[in-house]
């Protein structure tokens, strides 16, 4: 059975950084594009940064996140991250990974950003 779970969310002074984590069982990621979205309190679900299955593809990042975040992924791991450094109040979200190779959405992890 295909899954993907997230974790590594939680809460985090501004300036801050965490590291999400999105393991994948069942499939195999390095075969797949996968995504981070997330979706802040009262809003639409965004598209936050994308890693493709060649790495000769340049990872996509949206603008609010661009130098901020970073994608990456370990096939041996079967996992992929997103590194998020110096967040923000407005990084506040539940932050989901899509595998697009097998139309699969995790759970959610929560990112709370806050003094």
């Amino acid at each position: 059975q295909v899954h993907v779970v997230e974790s590594g969310g939680g809460l985090v002074h501004p300036g801050g950084s965490l590291r999400l984590s999105c393991a994948a069982s069942g499939f195999t990621f390095g075969n797949s594009r996968v995504s981070w979205y997330r979706r802040a309190p009262g809003k639409g679900r965004d598209l936050v940064a994308t890693i493709y299955s060649s790495d000769t593809i340049t990872p996509y990042y949206d603008d609010p996140v661009k130098g901020r975040f970073t994608i990456s992924r370990d096939n041996a791991q079967n996992t992929v991250y997103l590194q998020m450094n110096n967040l923000k109040p407005e990084d506040t979200a539940m932050y989901y990974c899509y595998a697009a190779s097998v139309d699969s959405w995790g759970q959610g992890t929560q990112v709370t950003v806050s003094s």
